[in-house]
């Protein structure tokens, strides 16, 4: 990076004197899709053309270029309908349900009324790559200019009067091969997590199912486990305790307050987001969190999801929370990854319980059945996919760490607050 060069005011704020503020349509063709006859099966059968829609930008997960589409339309839907077919390293933005996700396309391609297409007037002095991540940098404000009742759509005259920085081509390019080298190091962890809970998943079937080192098995209720193994219910080896009702308080100190949201969607919890609570300490003692804890929610599309406490805090859990109180010597890490499990997941699909909100209540829970081994084993196995789930956390928040780094990029250097070397 070098120092700042001189910068000047626009209607858009500082920028270097050498970039300019022009409009969308200034840099781009915008063009509208649409949607052939779904009731015309020679528009859609064995159809080899790419038809993009919000679903498959929004699929792409951080991703810049799109390749291929999931529906595909016939020659016969682009002559008769009239598709406009987007020349290849063109932009395509989703302008409807929702808004803002954008890609280049590798391939040529048509797409539906939920999108719009960007077509460079000039690759001379419009480097793809670079608004691709401009744009996507301007979600937030592609979105605040939508307009609808029902759902928010950006119109092609505002995407086309949508004021944007043009930097010259060569910075354009350095910028965007920045940001792309933070990617690949994105899209490497992504490969190495997605590894990782593969293992895991094949840990999980293998050691729950067969355990460590037996070699006589019996038939179950809940499948076929080793024959030293028991079969219990949940609630023969604990009791189990609703959570505190009370209302999160923006305070910076006191006692957190966890709730289902903050149980993420792999059952980590983020402790620095959960906000605090205000509880007697007759209350705080009788639903203390302490370390080894296991917690299951109770109702609506997190039901049955569960948590770890893997450390001690000064906290205490919501009511829609479910605690586990182990009357018997039971490694509950051992029970927590049991709760990851098909078997798991199997009984609670189908016990779970309601009319517009499907939950379990501790009558319910109390009724699971779980292969329980002796307990040595179970630290074993619960040892052995702890291993796969701290290299998992390691490689998470790695990833978070490396999206930060594209965010803090992002948010200097297409405005121009940070300069490259070209």
């Amino acid at each position: 990076m070098k120092a700042k060069n001189n910068y000047r005011e626009t209607e858009t704020g500082k920028i270097p004197q050498r970039w300019d503020v022009v409009r969308v349509a200034d840099l781009f063709k915008v063009e509208t899709g649409t949607t052939p006859s779904t009731k015309k099966d020679e528009y859609w059968k064995e159809g080899f053309i790419n038809w993009i829609t919000p679903t498959d930008l929004s699929g792409l997960k951080g991703k810049i270029y799109i390749q291929k589409s999931e529906r595909k339309i016939t020659e016969k839907a682009l002559k008769q309908v009239g598709l406009t077919l987007l020349p290849k390293h063109s932009l395509i933005l989703s302008t409807r349900a929702p808004v803002g996700y954008i890609a280049i396309l590798l391939d040529n391609a048509t797409f539906n009324q939920g999108c719009k297409g960007l077509i460079p007037k000039n690759f001379t002095t419009i480097y793809p790559e670079f608004y691709c991540y401009y744009l996507d940098n301007k979600k937030h404000n592609l979105k605040m200019l939508s307009a609808g009742s029902t759902f928010k759509e950006l119109s092609k005259e505002r995407i086309e009067n949508f004021k944007i920085l043009f930097p010259p081509l060569p910075e354009q390019q350095k910028i965007a091969e920045v940001l792309s080298t933070v990617d690949e190091a994105i899209e490497k962890i992504e490969q190495a997590i997605e590894k990782s809970e593969r293992v895991k998943k094949g840990l999980m079937q293998e050691l729950l199912t067969k355990g460590i080192g037996h070699k006589e098995f019996k038939d179950t209720e809940i499948g076929r486990i080793p024959k030293e193994w028991g079969v219990v219910k949940l609630g023969e080896i604990g009791a189990l305790q609703y959570g505190f009702t009370a209302s999160s308080e923006k305070t910076d100190t006191g006692i957190k307050f966890l709730r289902i949201t903050d149980i993420k969607e792999d059952g980590s919890i983020g402790w620095d987001e959960v906000p605090y609570c205000t509880i007697n300490d007759s209350g705080f003692k009788k639903y203390k969190l302490n370390e080894s804890n296991i917690l299951f929610a109770r109702i609506g599309s997190t039901t049955g999801k569960t948590c770890y406490v893997g450390r001690d805090i000064k906290g205490v859990f919501a009511s829609y929370l479910i605690r586990l109180l182990p009357t018997k010597n039971i490694n509950t890490k051992f029970l927590y990854f049991f709760t990851q499990s098909s078997i798991y997941w199997a009984q609670v699909n189908r016990r779970k319980e309601g009319q517009l909100k499907k939950g379990l209540n501790a009558a319910v829970l109390s009724q699971l059945e779980i292969p329980l081994p002796q307990l040595l084993e179970q630290q074993k196995i619960a040892e052995i996919l702890d291993t796969v789930d701290k290299r998992l956390g390691l490689l998470k928040d790695k990833k978070q760490k490396f999206e930060r780094i594209k965010k803090g990029l992002m948010n200097d250097l297409l405005t121009g607050k940070r300069r490259v070397k070209v």
